[in-house]
């Protein structure tokens, strides 16, 4: 199975009711062609599953069987010529059990994407001193000096802007289009972070557009904490279910606070589901990866030695939680 097979499978998750990974390249679901049972609304006997170099629908009920690419073409026609154009661009042009029509290229007016019309934070002394002194890149980021008065520009979101405040600008991008924005505060606010999506349907991800889906994706508990770690996203809102994003091997990174009693439900609930996550050491006292990383710890390396599952990762988040 293939990073575009696994990123549409994600994409069209939302589809498909009762929807789970079972493991590694395996999903199951209830089957959208014969509805699967009547009677019994948690069976689910769709599955998608890779065969040799190519990915199959099957259902066990109905007998339904196709390739992704035809599945994709009953359950959502728009996603599946987004499918075939990529597969097609990849060199997938034919073949028994994937046949992709070459794309009909039709020249239409214009759509133009909201996009960030704002100077990079390097060209602002404050900001570009904040991120500096972060350890993280002004280039990343940009910077409105009126938050409010920009961000009803794009979408209409503050009725009053009195009293506007400059903030630093992260962008939420997916599919090469910006979907929403979170707002940092420069000086002291009530609210850190304010988080503006232009696309309600859109993921509430930072850095979705940048990962490589066929490995391990670290999930951090925001977009700067992000910065320092390979192949990772942030949640910017509560956590949801990455596979529908395409996902399917995540490692969720939480803050390094064990008096936190919301901190540790969250890794509670992250262990009790199945989920994969980084237990801090006894050796790291700060409290979230931008502040190890002014420590001088070498946060990569720390991550990836110390990502747990299973019965290991209750064990050792019970001792962590007695730090």
């Amino acid at each position: 199975m293939d990073l575009v097979d696994s990123k549409y499978i994600g994409l069209v998750s939302s589809r498909l009711p009762k929807f789970k990974r079972v493991k590694a390249n395996l999903y199951n679901f209830r089957c959208p062609i014969c509805g699967d049972s009547q009677k019994q609304k948690n069976k689910a006997r769709g599955y998608i599953y890779p065969i040799k170099t190519n990915t199959n629908f099957k259902c066990h009920n109905c007998g339904a069987s196709m390739s992704l690419n035809n599945f994709l073409k009953e359950v959502d026609p728009t996603l599946q010529k987004q499918y075939a154009m990529e597969k097609f661009k990849e060199g997938h042009a034919g073949g028994r059990n994937f046949v992709v029509e070459e794309p009909k290229l039709n020249f239409e007016a214009p759509k133009f994407k909201p996009k960030l019309d704002l100077p990079k934070a390097d060209v602002n002394p404050a900001a570009k001193e904040y991120l500096e002194n972060r350890k993280l890149d002004p280039t990343k980021f940009y910077y409105t000096d009126r938050f409010k008065q920009w961000t009803n520009t794009l979408k209409q979101t503050f009725d009053d802007v009195r009293y506007d405040e400059p903030r630093i600008i992260i962008p939420l991008i997916y599919l090469n289009t910006v979907v929403g924005f979170q707002g940092r505060s420069l000086g002291p606010s009530k609210v850190k972070y304010i988080t503006v999506m232009i696309n309600d349907d859109a993921p509430k991800i930072y850095g979705l557009d940048n990962i490589r889906r066929d490995a391990p994706v670290f999930i951090t508990e925001g977009p700067f904490d992000s910065t320092f770690i390979r192949n990772s996203i942030a949640m910017c809102g509560a956590d949801a279910d990455v596979s529908r994003w395409g996902v399917s091997n995540p490692v969720y990174v939480y803050d390094n606070e064990p008096r936190s009693p919301e901190i540790v439900r969250r890794i509670e609930t992250a262990i009790s589901t199945q989920q994969t996550v980084v237990i801090w050491p006894s050796n790291i006292h700060e409290k979230d990866i931008n502040d190890m990383v002014l420590a001088g710890h070498d946060v990569q390396s720390v991550v990836e030695s110390n990502v747990y599952s299973g019965l290991k990762a209750k064990l050792q988040f019970n001792t962590w939680k007695r730090i």
